[in-house]
C-alpha cells in the first residue's frame, strides 16, 4: 500500500508575498506616520529612494520590502532628522535593518525617542585629522567653532581630539555653512542648548545624584528621552514659524 510522501518544510512552495498599491501603502502607514501622503511617497520615489515595480497598466506595486524600506526612510526623517542625502547613504550602507527595530518603550508604555548620540553613551574620541576627513569640514571651521565655544576639544601629546558629539556638531555646522551660517551665528544655538540643559538638570538633578545605580540608570534614560523629545519639539516649533514666513 503506497503512502503519500511527506514534503519537508523547505520543499513546500510558499506563495509569493502580495504587492499592494501606493494608496494601500499610505493607509497602512498612517497609524505610525500621520503626515504620510501619496504625494510624499511619490516625491521619495522621484528622489530615487524608492523604486517599486509597475504593473502592465503602469500602476506602482509595492512589495513588503518596499514598504519596509519606506518605513525606514520615514523613521530616519522623523526620529533622527536626517536629510534625504544622508538617508540615501545610510540605506546604501545597510542601515535598513537597524532602523526597522521599533523604538523602545518605557514601563508606562510611552514611546522612547531615538537619537544619533546618546547622553549615556561612552564618548569616543577622534583626532582633528579624523574629524576633518569624516565631516569634510575645513580646519578653519573647526577652529572657529572652538573660538566661539561651540565645541571644546582637548590636546593630548600635541594632537587635538574631539568626542563623538563634537564631531557631529562639526558635521551639522558644515551643512549650515553652505547657507552662509558662520560660527558667530551659532551663539544663539549654544545659548539655547545651555538653557535647556539647565532646565533638564533641574528636573532630574536628585535622581542623577542618587547613589542607587538603578535609580541613576533610570534618570539617565529619562534625561536622554527628554533631550530628544525637546529636540523634536524645537523642530516642530521651527517648522511652524518657517511656514508662517513662507506664507
Amino acid at each position: 500500500m503506497s503512502t503519500t510522501p511527506q514534503l519537508k518544510p523547505s520543499e513546500v512552495t510558499r506563495p509569493a508575498a502580495k504587492s499592494i498599491t501606493i494608496g494601500a501603502v499610505c493607509k497602512a502607514l498612517q497609524g505610525e506616520f500621520r503626515d504620510i501622503s501619496i504625494s510624499k511617497i511619490r516625491y521619495l520615489e522621484d528622489q530615487r529612494l524608492l523604486s517599486p515595480q509597475r504593473s502592465t497598466g503602469g500602476y506602482r506595486k509595492y512589495s513588503p520590502d518596499d514598504v519596509a524600506r519606506l518605513r525606514t526612510i520615514l523613521r530616519l526623517q522623523r526620529d533622527e532628522f536626517l536629510p534625504l542625502r544622508v538617508i540615501r547613504q545610510e540605506l546604501a550602507s545597510g542601515r535598513q535593518g537597524a532602523a526597522e527595530m521599533p523604538a523602545a518603550e518605557n514601563s508606562d508604555g510611552a514611546r522612547r525617542w531615538r537619537q544619533n548620540v546618546g547622553v549615556s553613551d561612552a564618548p569616543a574620541y577622534h583626532s582633528l585629522a579624523d574629524v576633518i576627513a569624516d565631516t569634510h569640514a575645513d580646519a578653519s571651521l573647526v577652529a572657529e567653532l572652538e573660538e566661539y565655544g561651540v565645541i571644546k576639544g582637548e590636546s593630548r601629546e600635541g594632537t587635538r581630539y574631539y568626542d563623538e558629539t563634537e564631531r557631529e556638531i562639526v558635521r551639522a555646522v558644515r551643512e549650515l555653512a553652505r547657507y552662509g551660517v558662520g560660527g558667530r551665528n551659532l551663539r544663539v544655538f549654544r545659548s539655547s542648548a545651555d538653557r535647556e540643559a539647565n532646565l533638564l538638570q533641574q528636573i532630574l538633578a536628585p535622581a542623577l545624584r542618587s547613589r542607587n545605580p538603578e535609580r541613576r540608570k533610570e534618570a539617565l534614560e529619562a534625561l536622554e528621552n527628554l533631550a530628544t523629545v525637546s529636540t523634536h519639539l524645537k523642530h516642530l516649533l521651527l517648522v511652524r514659524d518657517l511656514r508662517r514666513m513662507a506664507n
